[in-house]
């Protein structure tokens, strides 16, 4: 009875590790394609997330860290493929009011830049967390810092 591997044969390459060849060239482009999902040909899409920080109680976004969200989304290959999520978060500084209505304006100032790069506002969609959802500690200055951002989430749309 015939095996399903009986076309493949095992032979050594030059550095005497054992490889398989393909008898039938349909087979061996079937195994190309099948490999090319995970090498730079056809690349693995992920998960990336990108922060932008800020100065308490504000919402201005530095020349720096805007060049840098434009080299990161510049290098994206097929950005058509992913949604963007924009979370919003304030430190624990100032009331409720004062801290939505900051994490607003900082969803806004992402979004105004990524609109700059020819990002259409249909494809972004955001959260505003405030102080509700803090990643660090409120309670020290470092973490209050960290707490004072933006994250923007480029996630692959699944087919």
């Amino acid at each position: 009875m015939k095996s399903k591997y009986d076309d493949l044969k095992s032979t050594p390459n030059f550095r005497g590790k054992l490889c398989l060849k393909t008898t039938s060239p349909m087979k061996t482009l079937l195994i190309l394609l099948l490999f090319s999902f995970n090498t730079s040909f056809g690349q693995e899409v992920k998960e990336m997330v990108r922060s932008i920080y800020f100065g308490g109680g504000s919402a201005y976004i530095s020349k720096q860290q805007a060049q840098e969200l434009y080299d990161f989304v510049k290098n994206i290959k097929h950005l058509e493929y992913y949604e963007i999520n924009i979370m919003s978060h304030t430190d624990n500084i100032g009331g409720r009011e004062f801290n939505e209505y900051l994490s607003r304006m900082r969803s806004a100032s992402v979004i105004d830049l990524l609109k700059a790069m020819d990002i259409p506002q249909e494809k972004l969609k955001f959260k505003d967390f405030s102080f509700d959802s803090p990643a660090y500690d409120n309670n020290t200055w470092e973490g209050r810092e960290r707490n004072r951002r933006v994250d923007i989430q480029f996630k692959p749309i699944v087919f």
